[in-house]
C-alpha cells in the first residue's frame, strides 16, 4: 500500500507545476547527440504528457550526429570552422534530407504513437524562418577571411502564425532548424539559435534545452542547479563555459532577454528529463533566470 501511496504523493508533487503552466507555451530544443532510440521514445511520451495536462509544447530539433554519418556514407567532406558544419549545396541537400525529411518525420510518427498529434515544419513552412548567410566576424567586427561557411545561415525573423495556427487547433508543432532567404536560398542553421529564437517570438513561458551533459558546470565541475544572465557572462569571460556550451548559454540569454521567463539546460539522455525538470522540486538540470 504504501508504495501506491508514494506514486500518489509523486502525482501531488507536479500539481502546483501543472497549476502555473496549463494554457502557457513552451519550447524544447532536442539535440541530435541525445537522440538515441530509448531516450527518444522518452523524450516523445514527456512532451505528449504535456500536451496532455494542459502545455502547449513546440519542438526545435537538431542532427547533427545524424548528418554527418550519411555525409560519411555518401563520401562527402566534413569540415566544421568554430563547431559551425561548412555547408556547400551538396551538403545542404544531405542537412535537408536528414533533418526535414528523416529526423522530424520520426518524431513526428511517434508522437502519434504515444497518442498525440503534431505537424512537422521546417523554416519554409508557412514563412515561419525567415534567414540571411552567416558570416563570422572579429573581435572588431568585420568579417574574417575564412568566415565564408557557405550555405549556413542566421536567423533573421522568426513568423509565429504556423505555429499558432496548429496550436489552436490542437497540435504539436516540430520544428527542423532550416531557414529560407529571401531569395528563396535554403539555409542551415545551429538549432540553438533556432530554438532560441522561436521561444523569443512565442515569448514562450520556458525554454528547455536537452543535450548529452548534466548542465552548466562551475570552474570545479560541479553541476549549478540556479544562474541568472550576469553570472553566465562572468562565466563566459573567465573560460569555464567554453567550447559547445557557448552557443547554447548565447541562446538562452537572447531567449531571455526577448521575452521568455525561465530557460532550462538539462540532460536528455536521462528517462524523463523534462518530467522530472519541470515537475519536481528538485530539478534536475541548470535553471537560468533573467
Amino acid at each position: 500500500m504504501q508504495h501506491l501511496i508514494d506514486k500518489a504523493n509523486v502525482l501531488l508533487e507536479a500539481l502546483p507545476y501543472i497549476r502555473q503552466f496549463a494554457g502557457k507555451r513552451m519550447v524544447i530544443k532536442y539535440g541530435g547527440a541525445a537522440m538515441a532510440q530509448k531516450e527518444l521514445m522518452s523524450f516523445v511520451k514527456d512532451v505528449v504528457l504535456l500536451k496532455y495536462v494542459g502545455i502547449l509544447p513546440v519542438v526545435v530539433h537538431g542532427g547533427g550526429p545524424q548528418i554527418g554519418h550519411f555525409l560519411k556514407r555518401l563520401g562527402i567532406e566534413i569540415r566544421f570552422v568554430e563547431g559551425m558544419r561548412v555547408t556547400d549545396p551538396e551538403t545542404m541537400e544531405v542537412v535537408e534530407m536528414v533533418l526535414v525529411g528523416r529526423i522530424n518525420k520520426d518524431i513526428v510518427n511517434l508522437i502519434h504513437q504515444c497518442g498525440g498529434r503534431a505537424v512537422g515544419l521546417c523554416g519554409k513552412d508557412g514563412g515561419l524562418i525567415r534567414a540571411r548567410k552567416l558570416w563570422l566576424r572579429g573581435p572588431d567586427g568585420r568579417i574574417r577571411r575564412d568566415s565564408d561557411l557557405g550555405l549556413v545561415g542566421e536567423v533573421e525573423m522568426v513568423q509565429t502564425d504556423v505555429i499558432d495556427a496548429l496550436q489552436q487547433n490542437g497540435f504539436i508543432p516540430v520544428v527542423a532548424p532550416v531557414g529560407v532567404g529571401e531569395d528563396g536560398q535554403t539555409y542551415n542553421i545551429n538549432a540553438d539559435l533556432v530554438a532560441g529564437k522561436v521561444a523569443g517570438a512565442l515569448r514562450a513561458e520556458k525554454f528547455i534545452l536537452l543535450t548529452d551533459v548534466e548542465g552548466i558546470m562551475n570552474s570545479k565541475k560541479d553541476l549549478i542547479s540556479s544562474i541568472d544572465i550576469q553570472q553566465i557572462r562572468r562565466l563566459m569571460a573567465d573560460g569555464t563555459i567554453s567550447g559547445g556550451m557557448l552557443p547554447k548559454v548565447r541562446c538562452c540569454i537572447e531567449g531571455l532577454e526577448a521575452g521568455v521567463s525561465k530557460v532550462h539546460i538539462i540532460d536528455g539522455r536521462v528517462e524523463h528529463a523534462i518530467l522530472l525538470e519541470m515537475f519536481t522540486d528538485k530539478g534536475i538540470g541548470t535553471q537560468i533566470v533573467g
